[in-house]
């Protein structure tokens, strides 16, 4: 028990003083926490550009302007005249869409024709175009309903009446989960999770790295028991993330997001996540002994992750071969854990499929580890025979 408390000592040591451990560690989960709170701290876009050309200007259509206008999701840019090139005006102001009022808007609309209003949706962000064109549409159909039962009433129908004909039943849309739509409650989650399990692959891939370079490393390397050494490396990484999870619970705090409905659950599954994590890393960095290839490769297996996990984009729609390839990075079924625990305010038992993914990869990661660390002290004691005989 000495020796092993003298061996953690000397692994916090190392990476104590391992700047670059530490800026991974410390600094990055900060700055990264600190710019996504800020970046969507708003958590839903507002007045957002809309661009309306009014050819009519007449009472009903500076009516549906000002409707326009008050929705709060959008900013109206009022013209009297089409511009030259529609295009090109849209990406000068930055607008997500372009309504345009037709001339005699008002007089067909009282001869019971039925006037075209068009509408041009800039898609080049589809966040930005979902939110303003489903804000116009909201509008555009508020007023045609009124205008619908105004004349209805014009021609001798009670207003009971005509709102009935106009709307034979009654459609209510009841939201469940993250009711105010607020788009921070959706990323803050996921976004610090990718930050978390970028950062424990940079740390575990340079720690292994540099240590399998030092002397005193290689020569406590063939002395030590494989698992205690596994232990020993894993500790002050398994550490600081905690302490980087608890940063993050508290600037979520700060930035208004809701925190998970069962903590027991909540916590379990982030040291699972953080535990699976290590293990890949350790696996890779063994696998790979240079810092270097080491990172590269758990980029190239971390970076893509959230993009593929399901998060944002539903599993259904991908290839198989992608959601096989998904299914061995811990972020996946940890993204999905988060979404029913923090987003939907799901039940712990809803989390229980999940859970045990993240213990089947801990299990098969630590194994392959092991395996590796038994066979490289096998190559280190062979390469060192004809050193001593030589001597």
């Amino acid at each position: 028990m000495k020796n092993f408390n003298k061996l953690v000592k000397r692994e916090f040591k190392v990476f104590l003083s391992n700047t670059t451990l530490l800026s991974v560690f410390i600094l990055a989960p900060l700055i990264y926490a600190i710019f996504i709170g800020f970046t969507y701290r708003q958590g839903k876009v507002v007045d957002i550009p809309v661009i309306v050309v009014d050819y009519d200007h007449t009472p009903a259509s500076t009516q549906l302007t000002e409707m326009l206008n008050d929705n709060k999701t959008i900013k109206v840019l009022q013209y009297s005249v089409k511009p030259a090139n529609i295009k090109d005006e849209i990406i000068r102001r930055n607008a997500a869409a372009l309504v345009v009022i037709p001339e005699r808007f008002e007089a067909m609309m009282l001869q019971g024709k039925y006037p075209e209003v068009n509408t041009y949706v800039n898609t080049s962000n589809l966040l930005t175009a979902n939110f303003a064109s489903k804000s116009i549409q909201t509008v555009l159909g508020t007023y045609s309903a009124g205008a619908e039962m105004k004349g209805l009433q014009k021609r001798g129908m009670s207003a009971e009446a005509a709102r009935i004909k106009y709307e034979p039943f009654k459609a209510n849309y009841i939201t469940l989960f993250n009711t105010t739509g607020n788009y921070l409650v959706f990323m803050w989650p996921a976004i610090m999770a990718v930050v978390l399990q970028q950062v424990i692959m940079l740390a575990m891939a340079v720690s292994f790295a540099e240590d399998f370079k030092r002397k005193d490393f290689l020569e406590m390397f063939g002395k030590e028991n494989k698992l205690k050494l596994m232990l020993i490396k894993i500790i002050p990484v398994f550490l600081f993330s905690n302490l980087n999870v608890l940063m993050f619970y508290f600037f979520g705090l700060g930035f208004r997001v809701p925190g998970p409905v069962n903590w027991g659950m909540f916590l379990l599954n982030s040291e699972l996540f953080i535990l699976a994590s290590i293990f890949l890393a350790v696996f890779m960095s063994i696998l790979i002994p240079n810092a270097l290839k080491a990172t590269q490769v758990l980029m190239v297996i971390a970076s893509p992750a959230f993009i593929m996990s399901g998060f944002t984009w539903p599993a259904i729609a991908m290839p198989s071969f992608i959601n096989a390839f998904t299914s061995i990075v811990p972020l996946t079924p940890y993204l999905n854990i988060l979404k029913i625990s923090l987003v939907e305010r799901g039940g712990g038992y809803l989390t229980k499929p999940f859970t045990i993914h993240l213990l089947v990869l801990i299990v098969v990661f630590f194994i392959l580890s092991w395996l590796l660390l038994v066979i490289k002290k096998k190559k280190i004691a062979a390469q060192k025979e004809p050193e001593l005989a030589a001597d």
